[in-house]
Order: structure tokens, then C-alpha cells, then sequence
């Protein structure tokens, strides 16, 4: 029964996964076609409370950015293009509506439906099919006069566009329509460029998870290994994601003798792959590594615990429960309050499992 119920919750971890509803919102007609894009057809619509507001510096970042991944960028119509990436950047945005899929609101970047202020939103075209992969970038101020005002910057639209093209400078949109393609193999070649800034390569490596992208473990193995910590982080919880059974050993190496900044991300990446595999075997390494005084690791070991609930784990789950007693939501080490949820929590589970065998 308890392996019924663990099956049971690795099923649900992929069916609410983002990546996996991506793959059953594509018929295999639409993957294949997008998969093989190469041409992109650019179209730009900037518009503000001036008579005319250029597009022309919108269009140029959007297409300057998507040849950074190896794109061939078409702006006529008229010429041949496997696909059309649309871009509406608007002083005062005008809500679309929602999705196909209705879950537009739960996505990161998704369109705001309360935001009425400046706003960039970005959709692509497949054979004149509008889909379901919509973005949207803002800038941090509601109101262009009040912002420009406070910034001594003149007018305000003026102000609100170039803020907005700012953000698209900034903002990791090729990245994240590359993965809506599945064109992996761009991602991987961006990645592996010694020029890529760090950050870009830690978004990377996100997207790698998110993609449940087995190709891309020799990578993160390499990359948990490596001197840059923020670059360790990421990999530990996207072989978590990506759910290699064979990665487990090095995930307990690196919680038990990785930096000390590392190890909390490697217990989460455990529990997240123990559910997913049934595997108890993790359990031991985990309870020994419940002893460390390092409250952030204790703390992310202690919710693996409840992630793939064991019995041997109640007794020492409730003696650090009782340790805990005094600690209240109001604590001044919030630390300590993380750590009181999550042994709370995982007791619950194993509590769970016990009644369900």
C-alpha cells in the first residue's frame, strides 16, 4: 500500500509540473514544427500616449537577442518563417484575457490581470495559430507621470518605453521560448559557451530542470561539483527535478560534504527524488545528516523526511519536535520557525502513510 501511495504522488508531482502540461497542451504535429524552427518573424507593436511611439528600439533588442541563440530573424512578412514571435509593449497595458489552458496566472512571468501600467507582452504565432505560451515583463512603477516626475526624466512616455525596453534586455525571454520549442540543443550550446555571464547559465540550468532534461545531467553534475556556488545550487535542485535515480548518490555526497551553502539544496533535491523513486535508501543518509547544527540543512532534510515518510524517522522527527516546543510564528530566528513547519509537517505525513498501509 505504502509503494501504491508513493507511485500515487510521483505521478502527481510530473502531472503538475509545468514542463508536463507543456507536453499535453502540443498535438505531435505542433512539437515537431517547433522543434525544427529556425526562421522567426518578428512582429513589434509599441504603443503610448504619444501619436507615434518607434517600435524600431524594440524590435531591435527582440531581435538581437533571439540570434543569441542561433535564430535567423525575419521582420517582412512577405519572406519565408517557420514561426511568428508577436511582442505589445504599452504605456497602459490592455488585458488579452486568459490562456487556452485557463492557468496563464499560476505560470512565473505569466500576464497580470490586475496590471494596468506599463507592460511588455510577449505570445508566438504557429501557422497563424496564436499558442498557449504567453509572457509578460512590467516595469516597477504603476503610473508613467508620477514615475517620471520622481525621476526628473521629462516625458512620461518617453520614460515608460525606454524603461520597457530596458526590461527586455534584461529579461531571459529567448531562453524561455527556446524551452517552450524544445529546442534543447540551443539552450545546451548557449551553456556551454566559456562567454555566457554565470547568471544567464544558473537560469539555464533552471530551464534544464524544468525540461526534465536527462541530456543536460553530465552538465549540472559538472556544475555541482564546480567552484560557483550559485551555479552548484541550481544543479542539485534540477537533478531533483529531472529525477535520475542514479544521481542520488552524488546528491548524498554533496549533502553530507558539499560546501555548507550547498548542502540544503542537495537534501531538497533527495527528498524530491525519493518521492519520485520510492527509494528508501535515502532515508539513513538523511537521518544522519538531522543531527548537523546547521539549522538551514536540518530544515530541508527534515521536509525529504516527509516527502518519502518511514517509520524510523517518527522517533527522531518527534525528538526534534519537542526541542521545538517553545518556538511561536513570531520567533526572532525565523530560521527556527521554518524548521518547526517542516518537522510539523513531515510527522503528519509519516502519520499519513502509517494509516494508509
Amino acid at each position: 500500500m505504502k509503494q501504491l501511495a508513493l507511485s500515487g504522488l510521483a505521478l502527481l508531482v510530473l502531472l503538475v509540473s509545468p514542463s508536463w502540461a507543456r507536453q499535453e497542451s502540443l498535438t505531435p504535429e505542433e512539437k515537431q514544427k517547433l522543434e525544427k524552427i529556425d526562421k522567426v518573424l518578428i512582429e513589434v507593436i509599441a504603443l503610448s500616449d504619444k501619436e507615434s511611439t518607434d517600435a524600431g528600439p524594440f524590435r531591435e533588442v527582440v531581435s538581437k537577442r533571439l540570434q543569441e541563440f542561433g535564430y535567423t530573424v525575419v521582420t517582412d512578412p512577405a519572406q519565408p518563417h517557420d514561426v511568428t514571435f508577436n511582442v505589445k509593449c504599452e504605456q497602459h497595458k490592455i488585458w488579452e484575457g486568459t490562456t487556452k489552458m485557463g492557468s496563464d496566472a499560476d505560470l512565473p512571468d505569466s500576464p497580470s490581470r490586475l496590471w494596468k501600467g506599463p507592460a511588455c507582452q510577449l505570445s508566438y504565432l504557429l501557422d497563424g495559430k496564436r499558442m498557449a505560451w504567453r509572457k509578460e515583463v512590467r516595469t516597477d512603477f504603476a503610473d508613467a507621470q508620477q514615475a517620471a516626475e520622481a525621476a526628473h526624466a521629462g516625458d512620461p512616455s518617453d520614460y515608460a518605453m525606454s524603461k520597457l525596453k530596458e526590461r527586455l534586455e534584461d529579461y531571459d525571454f529567448p531562453a524561455l521560448i527556446t524551452a517552450e520549442w524544445g529546442q534543447e540543443e540551443r539552450l545546451f550550446k548557449v551553456y556551454d559557451n566559456p562567454a555566457t555571464p554565470t547568471a544567464r547559465k544558473v537560469r539555464l540550468i533552471g530551464l534544464f530542470g524544468y525540461l526534465f532534461e536527462a541530456r543536460a545531467v553530465p552538465r549540472l553534475v559538472t556544475a555541482l561539483k564546480g567552484d560557483d556556488i550559485e551555479m552548484a545550487k541550481a544543479s542539485a535542485l534540477a537533478l531533483g527535478n529531472i529525477g535520475q535515480k542514479d544521481t542520488v548518490p552524488v546528491l548524498i555526497d554533496t549533502m553530507k560534504n558539499g560546501k555548507p551553502e550547498l548542502r540544503p539544496s542537495a537534501a531538497k533535491a533527495l527528498g524530491v527524488l525519493g518521492a519520485l523513486h520510492g527509494d528508501f535508501t535515502i532515508v539513513d543518509p538523511l537521518l544522519e545528516t538531522l543531527k548537523t547544527d546547521d539549522v538551514a540543512l536540518k530544515t530541508e532534510v527534515a521536509w525529504a523526511l516527509g516527502k518519502l515518510p518511514d517509520r524510523k524517522a517518527y522517533e527522531p522527527l518527534y525528538a526534534l519536535q519537542k526541542s521545538l516546543h517553545q518556538v511561536r510564528d513570531n520567533d526572532a530566528d525565523p530560521q527556527l520557525v521554518k524548521l518547526k513547519e517542516a518537522v510539523n509537517w513531515s510527522i503528519k505525513q509519516i502519520d499519513t502513510w502509517e494509516y494508509l498501509q
